[in-house]
């Protein structure tokens, strides 16, 4: 498939908390930036659909972020190391709480 994004995404295993009222479902990133980023999971939801995503990054530093899911790909979990992107991308929407220290974040992995 090729690649369409104009922004390219950081390869990064963030874990994370997931889901569409409640972050109740754990998971990790694959990739991220500051418009988007993949969750690796079985867990997926529509295309779509809102969700709330609880991230924490290093340090223990709390990200709460809204996003949609712009496209996904549900394997059985047996299946989820095998297969190369496996879960949802997700298309941020806004971010709640810890956007300085998010984006701080990200621009010290780029460097």
């Amino acid at each position: 498939m090729a690649e369409k994004r104009s922004f390219k995404r950081l390869r990064r295993r963030i874990s994370l908390r997931f889901g569409i009222d409640k972050s109740s479902r754990i998971a990790f990133t694959e990739d991220i930036n500051d418009r988007g980023m993949f969750i690796k999971t079985t867990n997926i939801y529509p295309i779509g659909s809102n969700i709330t995503i609880e991230l924490s990054l290093p340090g223990e530093i709390p990200v709460k972020i809204r996003g949609i899911v712009r496209w996904s790909k549900k394997v059985p979990p047996t299946m989820i190391h095998l297969v190369r992107k496996a879960g949802m991308g997700i298309k941020f929407i806004s971010i709640e709480n810890g956007e300085e220290e998010f984006r701080l974040f990200l621009c010290q992995a780029q460097a």
